[in-house]
This record gives C-alpha cells, sequence and structure tokens, in this order.
C-alpha cells in the first residue's frame, strides 16, 4: 500500500482514462486491449462524466457508431488493426455493421449510464434512444426467441464474465476439433494463472467459427449452436436496463408500452433462474435445461434490476460469501472447489460488478451491505492501484494495469471520499 492520498488517486484515476484515450473512444488498456470493448466503454463513459461531459458522450456516441443493422451493438469496435490482440478481426470475419467488429455481444448496461447522464445533456440522450431500444429489442429477438424471460448467451464472453465455471459444463458440448493450432497474446502480457485455459480458449474460438460458418444469423446461431446459457447477469443487467429506457421514453415523449411489455417478460422469467439449493440466481443450459449448483456474483444483480422476491435468501448468501473472504464481492462461489481466487472470473472481485450489486442493495434499503461493498473496493483499489481485477482474500492486483473501468468506478462512485486513512 502506497500513501497517497485520496486527491492524488483522483488525479491518477484521470489519468489512466486520459492516456486510455484514443480519440473520441477508450480502450480498456495498453497492450491487453487494444480496441473498443461495448461495456468497458460504457463504464470509461461514467468515469469520464465526473471531469468531462462531453467526452462522456463521445465515449457512448462512438460505440453506437458500431451498431449493427438488426439492432447488435458488438463486443468489440476493431477500429485498427493492431496484430497484438488475438483473435482480431480476421478470424470473426463478422462484417454486417458499419465497422469492423465481433459478431456477439456484452451486457447492455448504457441506458443505465445514459439514464445517469440525461438530466444535464437531454438532447444527446434523446439522439441515442432509438439506437438503444433497438440493442434491447435485438436482445430478446436473437437470445430469448422463445420469449421465455430469461436471456441465454451463445459465447462465454457475450456475458462479460469470460471463463466462469458455468460455462464448463455447457462449453463440453462444443466441438473444438477444428479449432487448430493458434498463439494466443494474453499470456505473453499477464501471468498464466490469472487467465483462462487452453482447454476454455479452444472452445471461445470454435464457437467465433461457429458463427462465421452460420455468417453470424443470429435466428440460426440460436437455433442450432450447442451453447445457448441463461445467464443470470445478462437477465438482470438488461432488466435494469429496461427500466432505465423507459424512464427515458417518458422523459421524451416515447411510447412506453412496448418496454412494459419487455420487462414484464424480464419479471417473470427471473424464476427460471432461480436454484434453492444454491439460495441465489444462477446460469441455466438452455439446451439440457440443467441449473448451476453455485452461486456467482451475478446472483445479486437482480437486486440491481429491482427483482427482491428472493431477497433475504440472496443477503444470506452474500453473508456467507462474506465470511469466507476478505473483500466482497467474489465472482465465484468461495465455497466451491472450483474457487480459484486469482483466475479472472472464477474467483477475483470486480469493481464494474460490485457498483452494480451495491446499487441494487442501496435500492433495496440494504445501506450496511452497499457500504460494506463499496468500502471494499475503495479498499482493493487503494491497496492494489487501478488493476482489472483482485484477488478477494489478498487483494492482489490481476490482470491488466492501469485499467480503464477500474479508475471509472473510483471516479463515479466517489470512492475518494471514504476509508481515507487506506486510500
Amino acid at each position: 500500500m502506497d500513501d497517497q492520498t485520496p486527491k492524488s488517486h483522483d488525479e491518477a484515476a484521470r489519468d489512466i482514462l486520459r492516456g486510455n484515450d484514443r480519440g473520441g473512444f477508450t480502450v480498456p488498456t495498453a497492450g491487453l486491449y487494444p480496441y473498443q470493448w461495448n461495456w468497458d466503454s460504457v463504464f470509461a463513459a461514467m468515469g469520464f462524466a465526473t471531469f468531462d461531459r462531453d467526452r462522456a458522450w463521445r465515449e457512448l456516441e462512438t460505440l453506437f457508431e458500431a451498431q449493427w443493422p438488426d439492432g447488435m451493438v458488438p463486443h468489440i469496435v476493431f477500429r485498427a488493426d493492431e496484430p497484438s490482440y488475438f483473435p482480431g478481426p480476421s478470424v470473426w470475419q463478422a462484417d454486417k455493421g458499419p465497422l469492423p467488429s465481433s459478431g456477439i455481444s456484452q451486457p447492455p448496461v448504457a441506458a443505465t449510464v445514459i439514464a445517469r447522464l440525461a438530466a444535464q445533456d437531454p438532447d444527446r440522450a434523446a439522439r441515442l434512444f432509438d439506437p438503444l431500444d433497438r440493442w434491447h429489442r435485438w436482445w430478446h429477438a436473437a437470445r430469448d426467441p422463445d420469449g421465455t424471460g430469461v436471456i441465454a448467451i451463445t459465447h462465454p464472453w457475450e456475458s462479460g464474465r469470460d471463463n466462469l465455471p458455468d460455462w464448463d459444463r455447457p462449453g463440453d458440448a462444443v466441438d473444438v476439433s477444428g479449432v487448430g493450432t493458434y498463439t494466443r497474446r494474453d499470456t505473453s502480457l499477464v501471468d498464466t494463472d490469472q487467465r483462462p485455459k487452453k482447454k476454455d480458449y479452444d472452445r471461445y474460438l470454435a464457437l467465433v467459427q461457429f458463427g462465421v460458418d452460420r455468417g453470424w444469423d443470429y435466428a440460426r446461431i440460436a437455433a442450432e449452436t450447442p451453447f445457448f446459457v441463461a445467464d443470470p447477469g445478462i437477465t438482470a443487467i438488461l432488466l435494469r436496463a429496461e427500466r432505465d429506457l423507459r424512464a427515458l421514453a417518458e422523459a421524451f415523449g416515447r411510447d412506453p408500452v412496448p418496454i412494459d411489455a419487455r420487462i414484464a417478460r424480464l419479471e417473470a422469467g427471473h424464476e427460471r433462474l432461480w436454484n434453492p439449493d444454491a439460495g441465489a440466481y444462477v446460469s441455466r443450459n438452455m439446451r439440457t435445461g440443467e441449473r448451476a449448483p453455485w452461486a456467482t456474483s451475478a446472483s445479486f444483480l437482480p437486486l440491481f434490476a429491482g427483482v427482491t422476491a428472493r431477497k433475504a435468501e440472496l443477503l444470506g448468501t452474500l453473508d456467507r460469501f462474506s465470511r469466507s473472504v476478505r473483500y466482497l464481492v467474489p465472482s465465484f462461489d468461495p465455497d466451491s472447489e472450483l474457487f480459484d481466487p486469482l483466475r479472472y472470473w472464477r474467483g477475483p472481485a470486480w469493481a464494474i460488478v460490485n457498483w452494480m450489486i451495491a446499487d441494487g442493495l442501496r435500492q433495496c434499503g440494504e445501506d450496511a451491505w452497499a457500504a460494506r461493498i463499496r468500502s471494499d473496493t475503495a479498499k482493493l483499489i487503494g491497496e492494489s492501484g487501478f488493476a482489472e481485477y483482485f484477488g478477494p482474500l489478498g487483494a492482489e492486483p490481476c490482470g491488466g494495469g492501469s485499467f480503464s473501468w477500474t479508475a471509472a468506478i473510483w471516479l463515479a462512485w466517489g470512492l475518494g471520499t471514504i476509508n481515507e486513512g487506506t486510500v
């Protein structure tokens, strides 16, 4: 731990966002992630909004410049050829949008952030209303074609929580025989113990090839893919985003009825993901019906979406998590034998997820738990810097450094105002 003051952390966070700015869009961190990532970019806008609102809006606008005609907003926008990154645009072969991109999406947090900024910049928010609405409609059509009220992913990367143990069993159905040889770039920049294993990466690339072979036709992919897994994270984030989009519709005099129908469907669908044995909302393999047997950090996101029917059980699970780790919230159940405190999404804590969970707890009146998570996040960053993610046992900095979304959460959450003796 260093002896910097909260003010110096504030300035360091601003410097990270400025340093990762590539002229209207922000990379998550130099080297490891050299392009514009979807939800990284939206969280970066939250950080920029604390000191440069025009730059915040530009971040959001550049993201939607890559929206496909069918409404999908891709998870990576390849704005330049960066041979340091794999798999790049030549692997994805996704040419349906106005800019080179990947063929999948990422958690739709944009409406929630835009709703936060809209009061002071209503004209810019209004211009993004239709793109947001088209993206939300795409999620329902492409990832819940049967109207079940739960949103599935067709690739682990689409969840934003890439190598979560939830994807292991569904991933067994993915044929990797045609993947061939390849050279990863991430493990040359980050300790291999903190990154997905080769088995995971083989599946990632096989699913990319699956999409390429079907011309990134979302209807064919949903019908034919062996990997179609309902995700409590995406489902809850989309429900919250729909509520925020509805608030924007009211503000701009737009028809809220179609949004209301989507909200109702998602509200009802949440029960399909409840696992009483885990005391949590869990992922569900939509090909087999199997529910995951454990809780994850995403299990608490229904509170972020305003789903509170299971609040008491969720608080019990959160309390159990808190007794097994020093810092909340681990990305995976710390009492599971599969828990790995340093390997990507198999255990580490992430500032962005902490912010969403704490926001949900605050909304439902659990201020003490929200304050605990906010404080833990401040301690993690204060002790270990602006890392991509953190070990929940010893606050180890993991993944990339000088990370945009960690810096953004520090600023947007005002973490420099708490635990001043520590951070």
